[in-house]
């Protein structure tokens, strides 16, 4: 009897120190991105003060969300005055790209994650974590996974609040200088892959002729609805210009 106990005691403490290494390797591979997360999100930071979001207010945006575009947008859509309906359509036409990595990722589980891991899991994919999860050679077990996002997330969060606290105590027009990095991240993410794909390049230059012309010519539009109608008219026109063929196996 006391046999099967000890037994029994070590199954149970050899899987609790399988979850914490799974958890600790997540947290070690997720520090270039929470990182990177923190240098992005303190412009985002001071792009909501200066919106007149309050520093708490940031700061729980960021806890809650983990999209830069997102928010940024979001954002955007706040200090216009904008609808909870042109909040909602903007919010899905920028981060309805997570369903399919979400999708994507979904092959690539551990047997452990349920349906409950599965939807908490789903809080933090990111473009960074996606990559990362994505090129991991083992299968995805929760633990990793949360370790990856916990770090992540509190590098996004803690910027979103040092950018937020430096966006009141900084003079407006350093504020407005250091507000620059998140549109800074944008270019650097555009630039590259539009060198290489001219149908990149295409969506990137028509989207900003055509947001030139909405902001312009037709005022009347909110900018949360011109990010939607930037985003569904130069997509269909890249798909009807630059369709993709199907690969000959």
């Amino acid at each position: 009897m006391g046999y099967g106990k000890k037994e029994k005691s070590s199954r149970l403490l050899k899987k609790y120190m399988k979850k914490r290494s799974d958890f600790l390797n997540g947290m070690v591979s997720g520090i270039p991105i929470g990182l990177g997360y923190l240098s992005v999100s303190f412009g985002f930071g001071i792009m909501a003060v200066g919106a007149g979001l309050s520093i708490f207010e940031a700061f729980i945006i960021s806890l809650t969300n983990l999209t830069s575009a997102g928010q940024a947008q979001g954002v955007a859509v706040i200090a216009a005055g904008g609808t909870l309906i042109e909040m909602a359509i903007v919010q899905l036409v920028i981060n309805i790209r997570y369903s399919l990595m979400a999708l994507s990722l979904s092959q690539r589980l551990d047997k452990k994650f349920t349906p409950i891991h599965r939807i908490l899991a789903s809080y933090g994919i990111t473009d960074e974590i996606f990559a990362l999860c994505s090129t991991r050679e083992e299968l995805l077990t929760p633990a990793y996974m949360y370790g990856v996002i916990f770090v992540s997330a509190f590098g996004w969060t803690l910027g979103t609040l040092l950018g937020a606290i430096a966006g009141e105590l900084l003079p407006a027009a350093v504020s407005s200088a250091l507000g620059i990095v998140l549109y800074g991240m944008f270019i650097a993410i555009i630039i590259p892959p539009s060198r290489k794909d001219k149908a990149i390049l295409f969506v990137i230059l028509a989207a900003a002729a055509l947001s030139c012309v909405i902001y312009y010519l037709m005022p009347f539009i909110s900018g949360g609805f011109a990010v939607i109608i930037c985003a569904l008219v130069i997509s269909a026109a890249a798909a009807l210009i630059f369709p993709r063929k199907e690969e000959q196996e």
